[in-house]
């Protein structure tokens, strides 16, 4: 029998491992995420009538019980603000379910790495940006997430991925594969060449901003990308920030150029028309406007000086990443072709370009609304 055969047949049995109110009346699969399996639970019960069971990849996620402390520790201390500051609209904070036998997570007989997780009822994500005004509710979303652990001390929770969002440890490891490859000169691959060779000193400027104490550690998300945030489906309301998995100290700037970087490109990640790639200062000026909105509480001067730097930054870090593995490869992300990488470095840096060429008016947006 095939584990995954045995996963199926034993899915209602491990639910049960956690459902503390009421009985476990159906498992079926749920979302279309990429690293964990995930499950939604219907139980027999009035007061909660599901939860989201989840398999962890453990080849992806090496140490899923850090990853469980850190989410307890950050819902706790979340919950417990709103407990004690209600916010005059709905916002919600995905808890950790306990086991029958008070644990955090679940393993089963496979050896299989299982936790649940509070349902958000009545919500739903989307892929791509609808308008303005739900940019300014994604960066109302992000804002809100930061805020509510701007008191958290970082060094509460694990680094669960160490050299994450650290851009010279990214620039050292396409050195180290650019010295030990032949690379086979284009015109694209020139251009990759020279645009990461013009910019290696910036790679250091947010990194250099936090050794010099210009820039503290916080906590961060980690994946701020907007699909991870939850509308309510009545009000079109932002309501939560889900997949925890990556929540650790870092740069709140990291967080703020991935979801600009994210959520300002029209034409997608993965166009391969690179002049149709731009930034659009319209979305950014809407997402900025609803992150500022509840940020401007733990936000310092340095902060705002450096948050251009990050929105240029994240863009070209990714880009780099995928020079790098295309170099290299393709050994870390998944590709539908051998030139998949070097296709989606170039719209990363053409979207970097984009984002050079409009620095005056993205500087300005930022003063503007401190």
């Amino acid at each position: 029998m095939t584990s995954t055969t045995q996963v199926a047949e034993n899915l209602v049995t491990i639910a049960d491992q956690f459902a503390l109110q009421g009985k476990v009346r159906s498992v079926a699969a749920f979302g279309s995420g990429n690293i964990n399996d995930t499950f939604l639970v219907t139980l027999d019960s009035v007061i909660k009538s599901h939860f989201v069971l989840q398999r962890i990849n453990t080849q992806v996620f090496r140490q899923p019980q850090l990853i469980m402390q850190n989410m307890r520790i950050y819902s706790d201390h979340v919950y417990q603000r709103l407990q004690h500051a209600p916010l005059n609209r709905r916002w919600e904070v995905p808890r950790v379910l306990s086991t029958q036998d008070s644990q955090d997570y679940y393993i089963n007989a496979d050896g299989c790495f299982w936790r649940a997780i509070s349902y958000i009822q009545g919500s739903q994500s989307f892929d791509t940006m609808q308008n303005i005004e739900y940019a300014k509710e994604i960066g109302y979303a992000l804002g809100m997430f930061h805020n509510l652990i701007s008191d958290l001390p970082p060094e509460k929770l694990a680094d669960t991925l160490v050299g994450f969002h650290i851009t010279p440890l990214y620039l050292r490891h396409y050195e180290e594969v650019l010295a030990k490859t032949k690379v086979q000169p284009s015109p694209e691959v020139n251009y990759c060449l020279q645009f990461v060779s013009d910019r290696t000193s910036f790679a250091h400027i947010l990194e250099n901003a936090k050794a010099e104490g210009k820039l503290p550690l916080r906590l961060m998300h980690g994946d701020p990308k907007i699909n991870n945030v939850m509308f309510d489906t009545q009000t079109q309301k932002a309501v939560s920030v889900i997949d925890l998995d990556t929540v650790k100290p870092g740069l709140v700037h990291y967080d703020i150029g991935d979801c600009l970087r994210s959520g300002c490109n029209p034409a997608g990640e993965e166009t391969e028309q690179w002049d149709s790639v731009y930034f659009d200062t319209d979305l950014c000026q809407g997402i900025l406007q609803g992150y500022l909105a509840v940020a401007k509480a733990f936000l310092t001067e340095n902060d705002y000086a450096y948050m251009y730097d990050g929105i240029r930054l994240i863009a070209f870090e990714l880009g780099l990443r995928f020079f790098a593995d295309y170099l290299a490869g393709n050994v870390y992300f998944k590709v539908k072709h051998p030139e998949h990488n070097l296709a989606r470095a170039i719209v990363q840096f053409k979207l970097t370009e984009s984002i050079e060429s409009q620095e005056t008016q993205i500087r300005k947006i930022i003063q503007d609304m401190k």
